[in-house]
């Protein structure tokens, strides 16, 4: 049995878990490694780099970029890790996202033979999230890995996504128009506590591995431990948002602009600011949406029970059910992510430039949270007895379900939800520590 550790070890965890940085552009870099010294080459280079959550903390204000290393399980055989040892990660990492396409939901459109840039292939190794404060960071960000790349023999790029704000706005916000990741679950021994109505503190194994999770020590992690040690999973998904799409669907569906608002909230579970349809049921409130100590202090089962407010099928209730899920603690995730593609005006027509979310969902376990939300949360047409529906804003649609809004004395039923998002691509990483970015650029061999 491998000895859970107690205090997190800050200095030891990538920053991407602990801390939201307040970048504002940057670019992610998909990697191959043609053999294994090039790849570990390319690690080696850029450790010193890579921030621990705790150098994030202490230089937050001060620094502009933040560099973050992942791997695909065919990325960390290529990097030489043993058989045995890479045979201790879990199912679900060993096989990739593209391999579990229909457990996902990823079908039709946003199935795996429609991904971008190589995701659906075996020679995705690794990812350098680059993330930076200005465009002059991201400039020199990027001609710095690719000359990193001109001299590393055996490892190379295979694609890439560069990123930038919304404007108005920031990656906390994305091309609808919607404020973005405003109940993020808060570990124990952090130092963040958590707003009211997030929930409590949840133990570190949920998310970093060789900690106890909500039901005590874990242990099986893969091996050797000093590979598994303050390591994560991340999904990573490439939500193309079809924003056109989307405010012709609000127009075409409403006799007002303020039934527009209503429509598109009733959608997402919150108004455009943030403020959650259960505190502000009629109306936004952008004072409530940037209050957190306020915008996450509410529940269902007591306050919204049936979905006057907000409906059952909302992209949010579904994401997040709270009080209305079981073993809720053990679905929480945490995200990341940023946005890309140029925003489309308001009022402009559709212009088929392709804009979205590039996220990252982090956890301890992708079946039982990340899988879990897809599956059942997000693509389950029964979710909370529902008939007909999948999640109106990142579900799987096709145009034969439904969305509906309940309502006295009679509900309203909006047939036919188009894709309003379609997923262009994803896989499986595992986030190392920082010490197993050391064991895997070959240097505590």
């Amino acid at each position: 049995m491998t000895p859970a550790l107690t205090e997190l070890e800050l200095s030891d965890i990538q920053h991407i878990l602990l801390t939201r940085t307040p970048a504002l552009t940057g670019r992610y870099e998909f990697l191959t490694f043609d053999t294994p010294e090039g790849g570990r080459a390319w690690v080696s280079a850029l450790l010193d780099k890579v921030q621990s959550a705790a150098d994030a903390h202490r230089t937050m204000d001060s620094s502009d970029r933040w560099v973050t290393l992942a791997f695909t399980w065919t990325g960390l055989r290529a990097l030489g890790v043993p058989e045995e040892s890479l045979a201790t990660f879990p199912g679900a990492f060993r096989e990739g996202m593209a391999a579990r396409a229909e457990i996902l939901g990823d079908t039709g459109a946003a199935a795996p033979q429609h991904w971008l840039d190589g995701l659906a292939g075996d020679d995705v190794h690794a990812i350098a999230i680059l993330f930076s404060r200005t465009e002059e960071q991201n400039r020199t960000s990027i001609a710095n890995h690719d000359a990193l790349l001109a001299r590393t023999d055996g490892v190379r790029s295979l694609s890439h996504l560069d990123l930038n704000a919304t404007p108005p706005f920031n990656f906390a916000h994305d091309h609808f128009g919607f404020r973005d990741r405003l109940s993020q679950p808060v570990m124990k021994g952090s130092g963040e506590d958590p707003t009211p109505g997030s929930g409590a503190a949840l133990e570190p194994g949920e998310f970093i591995l060789g900690y106890p999770d909500e039901d005590g020590p874990v242990v099986d992690l893969p091996q050797p431990l000093a590979l598994a040690r303050n390591g994560s999973y991340m999904a990573y998904r490439r939500l193309e948002e079809h924003v056109g799409l989307f405010r012709d669907y609000l127009r075409d569906n409403s006799a007002s602009a303020d039934e527009e608002e209503l429509l598109a909230a009733k959608f997402m579970g919150r108004w455009r600011s943030g403020a959650p349809l259960v505190l502000s049921p009629d109306k936004d409130d952008p004072e409530l949406g940037a209050d957190p100590m306020r915008n996450n202090d509410f529940n269902y089962k007591e306050m919204d029970p049936f979905g006057y407010a907000c409906p059952l099928g909302s992209h949010a209730r579904r994401l997040n059910p709270r009080d209305t899920a079981h073993y809720m603690n053990r679905r929480r995730m945490i995200r990341r992510g940023a946005t890309y593609g140029p925003a489309l005006p308001d009022g402009a027509p559709d212009d088929g430039v392709e804009r979205g979310i590039a996220a990252f969902i982090i956890c301890a376990s992708l079946v039982r949270q990340f899988e879990f939300a897809q599956n059942v949360w997000i693509n389950d047409r029964t979710f909370h007895e529902l008939d007909n529906e999948h999640d109106p804003i990142a579900g799987t649609q096709d145009g034969t379900l439904d969305f509906t809004v309940p309502k006295r004395p009679i509900r309203k039923v909006y047939k036919g939800i188009p894709a309003f998002t379609t997923l262009r691509g994803g896989a499986y990483f595992f986030l190392p520590g920082i010490s197993a970015l050391r064991y895997l650029a070959g240097e505590l061999r």
